[in-house]
């Protein structure tokens, strides 16, 4: 049902996966492994001249593959599902996107042609139709759980940040949390894209998820270098000195 949410659940059975050796990398598209069954991949866009990073997720399971956001450039949405079919002989099955930004939704009708089932927040949803992004063919209204097979993971609306709709996804299991775009790298040295920000409400909304998640080992966030669990406290301090830069 396009215009209402029903949590998904897949009865499913996990069953551990190889992990890639290595990792893969082209000019358009890396994956590497980061713990258990999950994958980061990245995809690029030319900024200033020079390709910038998109960084996005995804799950193995054994019935199929979870992706969280969707490639931002164009010509890797198929080398993408490509590549995990190659690599773990299984069909990506459900795409969930974190934010209305076309790094995160680019992909989501081109996934839905393929039967993919994509699923963002109602106001993410409402978000692409209002500003002429893709949309998913699903949403959900609330924070919610999906189970698929022995993975579980919930969505959470933090608050206000990078945009009004930002939403983060938690892995309890394996205490990851995938930011998107919410959460900057500890390699970023300014917020970046700010046009659609709510600068006053981002930092109370990082207190809320590290309120709520005390325990995270891994956090991913939507750009540049994702391997610095620290990566909550400093936005929070660029949101801090942004504040302090500009604000009276």
């Amino acid at each position: 049902m396009k215009n209402k949410f029903k949590i998904l659940l897949f009865s499913l059975v996990f069953i551990f996966c190889k992990p890639i050796s290595a990792q893969t990398n082209s000019a358009a598209l890396s994956i590497t492994h980061l713990i258990d069954n999950f994958y980061i991949y990245v995809t690029y866009q030319p900024i200033d001249g020079s390709p910038y990073p998109a960084n996005s997720m995804y799950l193995v399971t054994d019935k199929g593959v979870v992706l969280f956001d969707t490639p931002w450039d164009s010509t890797q949405f198929q080398p993408l599902l490509d590549s995990i079919e190659n690599r773990h002989h299984k069909k990506v099955i459900l795409c969930i996107a974190t934010h209305y930004h076309a790094d995160r939704t680019a992909g989501l009708e081109f996934y839905k042609q393929q039967n993919i089932k994509t699923y963002t927040s109602k106001l993410t949803y409402d978000l692409c139709a209002a500003n002429n992004e893709k949309q998913s063919e699903f949403y959900f209204t609330k924070d919610s759980i999906f189970t698929v097979g022995n993975y579980t993971f919930q969505t959470y609306f933090p608050g206000a940040g990078h945009t009004k709709d930002n939403i983060v996804i938690w892995f309890p299991k394996n205490n990851i949390l995938y930011g998107g775009c919410f959460i900057k790298s500890t390699k970023a040295k300014t917020l970046g894209y700010i046009g659609d920000a709510n600068i006053s409400e981002w930092s109370k909304s990082i207190k809320k998820i590290k309120k709520l998640l005390p325990n995270v080992q891994y956090v991913i966030p939507g750009h540049l270098d994702w391997t610095d669990k620290n990566s909550l406290s400093h936005t929070q301090k660029l949101v801090l000195k942004y504040r302090l830069a500009n604000e009276k």
